[in-house]
């Protein structure tokens, strides 16, 4: 074979493998708009870090990213529409709420640990139990051995059954060792206004939702649901004071359904990375005692594996039912 011939040959089997190579090659992800599910309604705390994920992961992924909410069901909704879905470009936005859940409703239809991968925490905040300025009590002790001397008499207000706001003090009372009443509300307004109306003795509510009140003397706080004091609040006590493993946050989350690939998720995790130090959603959360977490899969699955069973056993000792 000439050398003419023996290059030609040799480079059109260059060719042909590079070709095929570089077609046998995953398409670059994502190559179609991205969509985050809300299992809320529109409005709602969770939607203002949603949005705002998804604006800034639209100008780093080189795809729309969209939110989209589907309420129903306290999220059981939106969670089985991703979960049914199977979709390697649909994510979902996830609170505190998808680990008492299962507890509350053991027929949900889905394990958030089988079911769902942990992708990040998004943020994080502190509860509080608050009281009204002319309350018989005004300290945790107070509270206790109110409790105590009129069991199941005193009464906490929260803004829903099965909500981190009702397991925070059915919690505290198993671990205080006191029996009080829960009265649920439908949502954080008719909460509020029962609470300054004197229907509830004790509301437990987010401190962000709590703060105009505070500063504006219409509420004291006994303490806060955080394991160690709030920086916004750091004159008052965490619950954890007086009754030590009751620590417990609000926070908000971000899974993907169990066949999304890692490396979506990793590089879904990475472009996130520069709103952890320094941006506007940051600074935003911590004007309201938020923490921005977005540190990737680990933490999060950290804290289902640890809620999860918590909350099975809170609810059985407690009697808690569903609606």
């Amino acid at each position: 074979m000439s050398l003419s011939r023996r290059v030609f040959v040799s480079t059109t089997v260059s060719s042909g493998l590079f070709f095929n190579s570089a077609h046998s090659q995953p398409r670059q992800w994502p190559n179609r708009p991205v969509r985050i599910i809300i299992p809320y309604a529109p409005g709602g705390p969770v939607e203002i870090p949603g949005r705002f994920i998804a604006e800034h992961l639209t100008q780093r992924l080189g795809q729309p990213v969209i939110v989209e909410t589907r309420p129903g069901a306290g999220g059981a909704l939106g969670t089985k529409h991703v979960i049914a879905a199977q979709d390697d470009h649909t994510f979902l936005m996830i609170t505190g709420a998808v680990a008492i859940q299962p507890a509350v409703q053991p027929d949900i239809g889905y394990d958030p640990l089988i079911d769902l991968l942990p992708v990040s925490l998004v943020s994080e905040s502190s509860m509080c139990f608050a009281v009204r300025p002319n309350a018989q009590f005004q300290d945790l002790r107070g509270l206790i051995a109110a409790a105590k001397a009129n069991p199941g008499k005193i009464t906490y207000g929260t803004s829903g059954n099965g909500t981190t706001t009702h397991m925070a003090p059915a919690l505290f009372g198993i671990r205080a060792g006191i029996s009080w009443q829960h009265v649920p509300y439908r949502g954080a307004g008719q909460l509020i206004s029962g609470f300054l109306a004197g229907d509830v003795d004790v509301m437990s509510a987010d401190v962000a939702l709590m703060l105009p009140h505070i500063r504006e003397g219409r509420a004291n706080v006994l303490g806060v649901t955080a394991p160690e004091r709030s920086a916004i609040l750091p004159e008052v006590p965490s619950i954890t004071e007086v009754a030590p493993g009751t620590g417990i946050m609000i926070w908000f989350g971000i899974c993907a359904a169990r066949n999304m690939p890692e490396a979506n998720i990793a590089r879904f995790v990475s472009e996130l990375e520069p709103l952890r130090s320094g941006s506007v959603l940051g600074q935003r959360m911590a004007a309201s005692g938020s923490t921005l977490l977005l540190a990737g899969p680990q933490e999060l699955a950290e804290r289902l594996r640890h809620e999860l069973p918590l909350w099975r056993q809170v609810v059985a000792e407690a009697g808690i039912k569903p609606d």
